[in-house]
Parts: structure tokens; C-alpha cells; sequence
């Protein structure tokens, strides 16, 4: 039987195999497909002057002449265009995925991610495009500063982002603060958990998917990311499970009462969230001081890392947070949070205009 298991588990592997990189190879087929389209256009409309309205016309008679072929309307068709725009070098160089050989039956794999810091910037955008679907590409493309590009890239691949996800996480700018919060990590976290910590931590936190005006209680700011808490979840980013919230501890016969708890699989520690409103003050790191203290001592199990405290205020003075953080003997950090936030001006031409709302519309 364990023989039968062994064979059973060993042609499985192979199938799933195969149709990892029978998908894989469709996706860079496409990809560099619709890459030549837009060299195809770009080219033509330098050499014959044509403006706009061939792309208009261009994908009017493709869809008379081949019906059965999706993907190639105006809109799409200029999405074409501005991804060979982006990319007018793509096929200048090795691309260790483009040039996907065969060798028989069995396609050669792309390189692997771990070796991908090895190339250059522009290098490792090359090799990312071909592992992610279209719409995932073209949305990148809102996104200009090529480092940034690059990790949404990444950040997609490792936790397995949709369409809708990325555009959010490009749009609430998340690449930008990442890591930025206030933090004691370097001094009380081993490396490398305190650098992985420290980019666990946003700072600011958007929370502008509640409807909560001024004025109003710290309770109830709770009870609003509970009552969103798929997308507050989704705002942490991944690794945060949910634990509780006023999660009791019992301190000599003292009730206390924790705002957030929850546990971060990929640090292996319990995380306590403190929610205030206002300005920070220097005697809330006291205060998450003696909470992580109680967590570790009542929680914490053998092989789980040191807790880990976040106080999210409305307003935090950087420098005045370093001093209350500098001598406590837990690792805490301090962000913002913001209920609503003004779109910056780079990103408002990323919004959909009404005609591409109603194109989107009559393509379903």
C-alpha cells in the first residue's frame, strides 16, 4: 500500500507539474502577444501619421472579421499600446522566461524568485510580467516609480493577490508606507525578526471603509473595524489572525481589557492593538509595556516570539513616540490612522472615466 501511495503521490506531482507550466506557457504566449500588438500599432502610427481613431476602427473590424476572439476591443487594444510603450525594450536582452525553451516534451522553468535580486530592477520587471495575467499588468502600469512596480509585483505573487486587490493596494499607495511606523524592533528583536517586523507595520493605516465622523469614541472606532473586519484584516495585510477584541486578562484580582489581540503567523507572536483618538501620548507605551509583559507571561507559548505592541492614534509626533519607546522593554510600535484620505493628484487619472465605465458595461 505505501508503494501504491508513493507511485499515487509521485504522478499527481507530474500532472499538477505539467499544468503549471502548460498555463505558464499560455500566459507568456499572451503576454508577449498583445506586446506586439501594441508594437504593431505604435509602429504604424509613427510611419503613417494615423491618430486615435484607428485604434477605434482597428477594433471595430477584428471584431467583425473574427467574432469568436475576446480581448481586442478599443480599450484594450489601447492598453496594448501603452503596455509596449512601457516595455518597448521587452524583447532587447535576455528574459530568461520569454525565451522559454523546449527540450522535448518538457518546458524549461523560469527563474526561480529567490534568485530574481540578482538581476537589475528593470531585469526582475521583465521576468515578473510573464508570470502575471493581463489585467494584473495593465494595472501595474498605473503604478510609475519602477521600485514600487516592482513590489506590488512581488507582493501579488507571494499572497496570491487578485485584480481588484492589487488595484486597491496601488491605490491606497501601500508600497509607500509600508514599514514606516514608529518602532523600538531594532533594539528589542533579534534580526532578522526585527526587520521583518518593522515591515510588517504600516504607517499611515487607512480605515476609509467605515462612516465614522467627528465626534466620536475609541469604542466605537472599534466596533467598526469588527463589524469591517474582513477588510480591516485585509488593511494589517497578511499574516494576522483575529484573536479577540477586549480580550480580558486578570492582573491581582484587576480586570484589564485589550482592545485588539491577534496572533501573525509569519512573525510567530501574539500582536496587541491599542486604538486611541487624538494625539499619542507618552503614557500609552507604559501602558502596552505592562500588556505585552501580561500576554507573554499568561499567552505566550515556548516557541512563540515576543509580543509585539501597535498603538494606532489619530495624530503621532515621530519624535515624541522615539522617546517614550526608547526605554520601555517591549517591542511597540506607534502608527496613524485615517478615516478618510484625499486621493493624490498622481493617482486620480488612474480612476476609470465614465466611457470606460459604460465600455466595461456593454462587454459583460
Amino acid at each position: 500500500m505505501d508503494h501504491y501511495m508513493a507511485l499515487l503521490k509521485k504522478v499527481k506531482d507530474r500532472i499538477r507539474q505539467a499544468q503549471i507550466k502548460a498555463a505558464l506557457s499560455a500566459n507568456v504566449e499572451m503576454i508577449l502577444m498583445y506586446w506586439d500588438v501594441g508594437r504593431i500599432i505604435a509602429e504604424r502610427r509613427a510611419t503613417q501619421g494615423w491618430g486615435a481613431k484607428i485604434i477605434q476602427r482597428l477594433a471595430q473590424d477584428i471584431r467583425n472579421d473574427l467574432p469568436e476572439i475576446k480581448g481586442f476591443s478599443e480599450r484594450n487594444l489601447k492598453r496594448m499600446l501603452a503596455f509596449y510603450n512601457e516595455y518597448s525594450e521587452l524583447l532587447i536582452g535576455p528574459t530568461p522566461l520569454a525565451q522559454l525553451e523546449m527540450a522535448g516534451n518538457t518546458v524549461i522553468s523560469p527563474m526561480p524568485l529567490a534568485k530574481l535580486p540578482e538581476l537589475p530592477i528593470e531585469g526582475q520587471i521583465k521576468e515578473l510580467l510573464f508570470r502575471l495575467p493581463w489585467a494584473h499588468n495593465v494595472t501595474l502600469l498605473r503604478e510609475k516609480d519602477v521600485r514600487a512596480r516592482l513590489w506590488y509585483m512581488l507582493q501579488t505573487l507571494e499572497h496570491g493577490w487578485g485584480h481588484d486587490r492589487l488595484a486597491d493596494q496601488i491605490k491606497h499607495n501601500t508600497y509607500a508606507r509600508q514599514g514606516k511606523a514608529t518602532t523600538n524592533f531594532a533594539i528589542h528583536l533579534p534580526a532578522p525578526q526585527s526587520a521583518l517586523a518593522q515591515e510588517t507595520l504600516k504607517n499611515p493605516y487607512l480605515f476609509d471603509f467605515m462612516t465614522l465622523e467627528e465626534p466620536f469614541h475609541e469604542r466605537e472606532l472599534e466596533t467598526g473595524l469588527i463589524a469591517h473586519v474582513e477588510k480591516f484584516l485585509l488593511e494589517l495585510g497578511a499574516g494576522f489572525s483575529f484573536v479577540g477584541r477586549q480580550y480580558h486578562l486578570e492582573v491581582s484580582d484587576q480586570d484589564f481589557y485589550i482592545d485588539l489581540l491577534f496572533y501573525h503567523l509569519k512573525l510567530h507572536c501574539y500582536v496587541v492593538i491599542e486604538l486611541k483618538k487624538g494625539k499619542f501620548k507618552p503614557e500609552y507605551a507604559g501602558k502596552m509595556n505592562f500588556y505585552c509583559s501580561v500576554v507573554d507571561d499568561k499567552l505566550r507559548h515556548g516557541q512563540d516570539n515576543p509580543t509585539i505592541g501597535l498603538i494606532l492614534c489619530q495624530h503621532n509626533d515621530k519624535v515624541m513616540a522615539e522617546y517614550a519607546l526608547r526605554d520601555v522593554n517591549k517591542p511597540i510600535g506607534v502608527s496613524e490612522y485615517e478615516l478618510t484620505r484625499a486621493l493624490p493628484d498622481n493617482l486620480k487619472s488612474s480612476l476609470p472615466a465614465v466611457e470606460e465605465i459604460e465600455e466595461r458595461l456593454e462587454e459583460k
